[in-house]
């Protein structure tokens, strides 16, 4: 399969928000830091019919963010040139209290109380180093309990979903309306050996899912999550966790507001640079 790289190298300390564009057009993002003040952001679109208009829109969406014209390469790379150049990046490691999360192709001794992620996220997904899949992972720690009916919308590489079934959850359903996410996170699945505990499908947001749910994490954007939470109002049983990360900082206060406007009390908020995750509670 050939895709298009599009690059763009900025200072540190705008790093995050040009990553927050790419994330908002659903391409998984890489960091490369060719001098100490500087950081070159690199996502990946499908080449096809389309791809020529995904990057006008990433580069308007980047001059209105930089205030300027940001020099941005654009290449074609095949599938297989990518996942050689990434494997030298890739190494297990340590998110939170007991993730750890590691390539297939890396062996990890670990400790006995590790929960070790085994994890390919292709092209077009992140392995988990981003900021917000972190925050929930993390969260995810802290509200999962064993026997909980969990579903993970937006499952890009399927690091959440896995996630929520090693840390004990009875059932797991996986939701992603991008067939490449739903081939992705099945292989993901079963690298981990948990095929029979989490079911991958494509659709969109809960449509397609049926209550009770005890837990709904999602880590999309911001305008995703805000569709999404009357959807989770649906299908949550009272006491119910709703997780929602991707959440550009600037953007909060409106998750906030929905989350206040379905009744739910808000158990947590996080941020990390540029980017927020927020935890409520079902009445």
């Amino acid at each position: 399969m050939t895709w298009v790289e599009v690059s763009v190298t900025v200072e540190r300390e705008r790093a995050d928000a040009v990553a927050g564009i790419f994330f908002e057009m659903g391409s998984g993002v890489l960091w490369e830091e060719p001098a100490p003040a500087l950081v070159t952001v690199k996502g990946y679109f499908p080449a096809g019919a389309g791809v020529d208009r995904q990057v006008a829109d990433l580069r308007r969406s980047l001059a209105a963010v930089l205030e300027s014209e940001p020099g941005v390469g654009v290449r074609q790379v095949r599938e297989e040139d990518w996942a050689h150049a990434w494997r030298r990046h890739y190494r297990p490691f340590r998110v939170g209290k007991r993730f750890v999360v590691r390539p297939p192709w890396e062996e990890y001794p670990g400790f006995p109380d590790d929960l070790v992620i085994v994890l390919d996220p292709g092209m077009a997904f992140g392995c988990g180093t981003h900021p917000t899949t972190q925050m929930c992972l993390a969260m995810l720690e802290e509200a999962v309990r064993p026997g909980m009916r969990v579903c993970d919308v937006g499952t890009g590489s399927g690091i959440l979903a896995i996630a929520a079934a090693l840390l004990g959850a009875g059932r797991v359903e996986a939701v992603d309306n991008d067939p490449t996410a739903v081939r992705v996170a099945r292989k993901n699945v079963e690298a981990n050996g948990l095929a029979g505990k989490i079911d991958v499908r494509q659709g969109y947001l809960l449509d397609a899912v049926e209550g009770p749910l005890d837990l709904v994490v999602a880590n999309i954007t911001a305008d995703v999550i805000l569709r999404l939470v009357p959807a989770a109002a649906r299908v949550l049983a009272p006491g119910g966790v709703f997780i929602a990360g991707g959440i550009i900082r600037d953007r909060m206060p409106e998750v906030i507001k929905a989350v206040a406007g379905a009744g739910w009390r808000r158990l947590r908020t996080e941020e990390r640079g540029e980017w927020a995750m927020l935890a409520g509670v079902t009445a």
